[in-house]
């Protein structure tokens, strides 16, 4: 069988495109790509109008079977083109798309589900939330990037109070505690500050990522972010960590900016970073794509993953630090709802507020997102720190129970299994049922 997969970027341009619009689905279609290997021959297309067919065709006059994965939002699929094609979206609100704009049917989701006729995505929220739309026996499958196994190992090494712990970055990295902060203040920040971080920029573009060696002590935080989508609800996360440990050295947030533009991802972090007055505390920006290497060190130095975000797809940096076995603080909604639990994580507390699908240029009103309680956000900082210092046995309990959560959630069996259902109800090869659909 030849399983035809594509998505907006590739391995050659995703470092410069990290942070643009639906970059993060080039990780989810690297996360699928081995599992995907052990049902057919897995083949990248560039430009689907072009290939599929021109591909299917081939195929099928040597008798092959053929299918075609397109990593990317509905209205960006492409039904039609003479093969079986299978969106594979993620999604976070509570209705989706069912209106047209800019004269384009796409925009309507149920035309393009109803045309493809089954979909996958990555959450029991987001299939729910389909079928109300599409109806209860609409074939759409929760199926979560395997992320799982690759990390798992990490979870014998969690602990949440770090004695020492070096890490080493390259590219730009910046210190609150070697950093002179007075140019990012508000009323300098779009003059001294842009020109600050153009220059680090510049230095770093000349001569290459020079590695930084950090020390960490005490409990790390860690966050990793799209620093320009509202939805990750940054600022959140970080006046909260600064409120919480104003007068606590022993605390560290590690920030990890994914954006390919240092200026546009770094500067609105310094600028809310300038107004928080002195404090203790220590902030740690990181920007970039790190290394694999780099990247599974972060994870052993981490005592915590954190994410504040306001709705999630699947939310893949917390899905791998909770393999490693990393607890969480996190709100309990969306995505989260299949894996977060009080046993693995410090939950923080929500409330629904009106708001519009992301990609409408209208801005119509018709969703909701999830606000934060900003004062259930800094208690669940405060207890994760006690936790860390002074009960490691509850941590270890947390890490244990956020490793297995996400076995359950997202192991190579559990995506294996939904997989082969996929592709039984296509009539496809190597497609006998092992699982639940749903």
């Amino acid at each position: 069988m030849i399983i035809m997969v594509h998505s907006a970027y590739n391995a050659a341009s995703i470092e410069d495109s990290l942070g643009a619009p639906e970059y993060s689905y080039w990780f989810v279609r690297r996360a699928f790509w081995p599992m995907l290997e052990r049902f057919g021959i897995v083949v990248p297309v560039t430009d689907p109008a072009r290939e599929v067919g021109a591909i299917q065709r081939t195929a099928g006059a040597r008798h092959v079977s053929s299918v075609f994965f397109s990593f990317e939002p509905p209205h960006k699929a492409r039904p039609g083109l003479g093969c079986p094609t299978v969106p594979v979206f993620a999604w976070e609100f509570d209705t989706i798309p069912d209106e047209v704009w800019e004269d384009d049917t796409r925009h309507d989701w149920t035309t393009v589900l109803a045309a493809t006729g089954l979909a996958v995505t990555h959450s029991t929220f987001s299939r729910d939330v389909v079928r109300r739309r599409m109806g209860a026996a609409y074939p759409i499958w929760s199926i979560p990037a395997p992320v799982h196994a690759a990390l798992a190992h990490h979870a014998a090494g969690a602990r949440g109070w770090h004695a020492a712990e070096t890490l080493s970055v390259t590219g730009i990295a910046l210190d609150s505690r070697q950093l002179d902060l007075a140019p990012f203040a508000m009323q300098r920040a779009h003059q001294d500050g842009i020109e600050s971080l153009r220059a680090l920029a510049a230095h770093v573009a000349q001569y290459g990522p020079l590695p930084k060696r950090l020390t960490l002590r005490g409990v790390i935080y860690t966050a990793i972010f799209n620093p320009v989508d509202g939805r990750k609800n940054w600022t959140d996360l970080l006046i909260g960590f600064v409120w919480a440990f104003r007068d606590q050295a022993d605390a560290t947030l590690i920030m990890k900016a994914t954006h390919f533009d240092p200026v546009r991802g770094l500067l609105p972090l310094l600028s809310d970073l300038a107004k928080l007055g002195p404090f203790s505390c220590r902030v740690l920006f990181i920007h970039g794509m790190l290394p694999d290497a780099e990247y599974q060190a972060l994870i052993r130095a981490t005592s915590y993953t954190i994410n504040a975000s306001t709705n999630e797809g699947q939310c893949l940096p917390l899905m791998e630090f909770m393999s490693a076995g990393r607890p969480a603080i996190s709100p309990l909604h969306t995505a989260m709802l299949d894996y977060v639990s009080a046993e693995n994580a410090f939950l923080v507390e929500t409330f629904p507020h009106p708001a519009a699908w992301p990609h409408d240029p209208r801005e119509a009103v018709r969703t909701s997102r999830n606000t934060t309680r900003f004062p259930s956000l800094v208690r669940a900082y405060e207890d994760s720190f006690r936790v860390a210092r002074d009960a490691p046995a509850r941590y270890a309990a947390m890490s244990e129970a956020a490793t297995a959560a996400l076995a359950a959630f997202c192991s190579d069996t559990v995506v294996a299994g939904r997989l082969a259902d996929v592709f039984a109800h296509l009539g496809l090869p190597n497609g006998a049922a092992t699982s639940d659909a749903a």
